[in-house]
């Protein structure tokens, strides 16, 4: 499936937190939400783009505005992972990746000349109406937060 192109519906789903509680889409609407696309749980750049969102998690509550983390790793491995980094957020477990393609990250990737079906690091705005008004592709992780912030300030 393609990224989800700004202006356009973004593609309801129900995933599992950290704590096994479920979180749809729709529980979300009628403020701004970030959803970040991540490749694993517990790795160096998902570990220092969560402590960095966590660190954050003030800035975007002041803004009306809640985030969520996604990536293909069970409710285990969300459990662990938020308890190692004392993340203050919902991290969603996609076990086998339904969601992830249908936001367009589940792609083709490559390491050492061997392909294979990873996510590519990715966020998106949500505005209130539950429509992609932003789209971060290949996110590189240094400042996110921060450029996630000036965006949604923008939005105001």
């Amino acid at each position: 499936m393609p990224l989800i192109e700004p202006g356009k519906k973004a593609p309801a789903f129900t995933l599992r937190d950290q704590h096994n509680e479920k979180h749809a889409l729709k529980d979300y609407a009628g403020a701004p939400l970030v959803v970040y696309f991540y490749p694993k749980d517990a790795t160096s750049g998902c570990t220092k783009q969560a402590t960095q969102l966590r660190d954050a998690m003030s800035a975007f509550q002041k803004l009306g505005c809640a985030v969520l983390g996604v990536s293909p790793q069970d409710v285990a491995s969300k459990a662990k992972f938020a308890e190692q980094e004392s993340i203050n957020f919902p991290i969603l477990a996609d076990d086998d990746a339904t969601v992830c393609d249908k936001y367009g990250v589940w792609q083709e990737k490559s390491m050492y000349g061997n392909t294979y079906m990873g996510v590519v690091r990715t966020t998106y705005i949500i505005d209130a109406e539950g429509r992609v008004v932003e789209r971060w592709d290949k996110v590189r992780v240094p400042d996110h937060a921060k450029r996630l912030l000036a965006a949604l300030e923008a939005l105001k």
